[in-house]
């Protein structure tokens, strides 16, 4: 049978609003510091962001072997990089290593969207719920307790030594799932990631976010000619599909 026996979800902004803690804390150093009001934190901390993307992909299909596979490490290197830029070196200068810390930390105290506690506590009745990121395992415990997540189960990338959209974080997900990708929903606001969890031959789940996804100019689901199964507004949404799904297969 194909029904759904587990959902996986992508956790960074995903199920979690990394915007609106990070900017919070970026912005809370000009009281500290030195630094005149005026600064575009939206657009430091969106840079932080897509570094850490770009560098994560290219760790993800390189295969090399030496390359930090931690959340943590690449955060704090590519934070000290963006700190050391032409636009962001006046403010570099003046925060030191402790600071740095505490901002790289800030990854590990992000909220919850509204609609994802609700989502998965009904969701927990009907399918196994795991978060599955490129978050260290601290990084995903801490934001557990943080955003309240009550997931069953939780794999970091770090486990597999590397990054997604590298297949291996799928079929190693599935794996210690001991279930096939026939049984198995990714849920994520990334079509990026979808495509990667569908090419292992797991359902996807689109559900959009403010800020993420933005250069992609469409998205459908299969139905409509596009490439994810389903499309939802909000997690509250997914037990719904789960049972209907089920359901069907079980008339």
């Amino acid at each position: 049978m194909d029904q759904i026996k587990a959902v996986i979800f992508d956790v960074f902004g995903t199920t979690v609003d990394w915007r609106t803690t990070i900017v919070a804390e970026l912005k809370a150093l000009e009281k500290k510091y030195d630094i005149p009001p005026g600064t575009d934190w939206d657009k430091f901390a969106q840079e932080w962001r897509n570094n850490f993307l770009s560098n994560s992909k290219r760790i993800s299909e390189s295969g090399e072997s030496g390359l930090t596979s931690n959340i943590d490490v690449l955060h704090r290197q590519l934070l000290d990089q963006l700190l050391e830029s032409p636009e962001y070196s006046r403010i570099g200068k003046q925060l030191d290593d402790i600071t740095r810390h505490d901002l790289v930390m800030g990854w590990h105290r992000l909220r919850a969207w509204p609609d994802v506690v609700p989502g998965l506590k009904a969701l927990k009745k009907q399918a196994i719920v795991v978060g599955l990121s490129n978050g260290s395992l601290k990084a995903l415990i801490d934001l557990a307790k943080s955003a309240d997540l009550p997931w069953d189960a939780i794999l970091s990338t770090d486990f597999f030594s590397t990054f997604k959209p590298n297949p291996k974080v799928y079929t190693e997900a599935l794996r210690h799932l001991n279930l096939p990708p026939k049984n198995c929903v990714m849920v994520a606001c990334h079509l990026w990631d979808l495509r990667a969890a569908a090419a292992v031959g797991m359902k996807t789940v689109y559900v959009p976010r403010a800020g993420e996804d933005t250069h992609e100019k469409e998205i459908n689901s299969k139905e409509e000619g596009g490439l994810v199964d389903y499309i939802v507004d909000a997690f509250t949404d997914i037990p719904k599909i789960v049972i209907a799904h089920n359901e069907r297969l079980g008339d």
